[in-house]
Formats: structure tokens, sequence, C-alpha cells
């Protein structure tokens, strides 16, 4: 696979974590849980799609809002992709 199919890959996994993340924990929208945790509402639909990569201090914030901590979130982020995951080969 190449590099570039396995950043979109890890995109939507990130992605899909905060959206299992955030619909399991706060069962609430979108837009209203971007509301209450001051996040663009835009950007956090991008984000969950895959379609936007974020920083750092953005997913910690995500994470912390759905009631995780950052460290669950990576776990959850390393299931999803499976143990055999890289972005570079070897």
């Amino acid at each position: 696979m190449q590099q570039e199919d396995k950043i979109l890959l890890f995109y939507k996994a990130v992605g899909a974590v905060f959206k299992e993340m955030r619909v399991n924990n706060n069962s609430v929208s979108i837009s209203r849980f971007a509301r209450e945790y001051d996040l663009d509402r835009g950007n956090l639909s991008k984000i969950e799609r895959g379609k936007l990569s974020c920083r750092i201090l953005t997913a910690w914030k995500i994470a912390e809002a759905s009631g995780f901590k950052f460290s669950d979130f990576a776990k959850k982020l390393e299931e999803k992709l499976g143990a055999e995951f890289k972005i570079f080969d070897d």
C-alpha cells in the first residue's frame, strides 16, 4: 500500500474512532457537541468523515469532551488500524 493510501486510511480511522466515542458516550448530535465544546462543526464533521486531519491538541480536546483520556483514543485507534499498520514501510 502506498503511503498516501495509508494516510487516508489513518484519517478515516481517526474519524471513525472520534465518531464512535462521541455517539457511544454522549449520544449528542455533531452540531450540539461542537457547540458545547467550542469546536468548529464543519471541521469536526470533516474529521469524523476522514476528510481532514487534526492537530494533536484538537484530538485531545475531542477525546476529553467525549469523556475519554487521550490514551484511550490512541488505544482505540490502534485497535481500529490493526497491529500491523505502519505509515512507513520497513
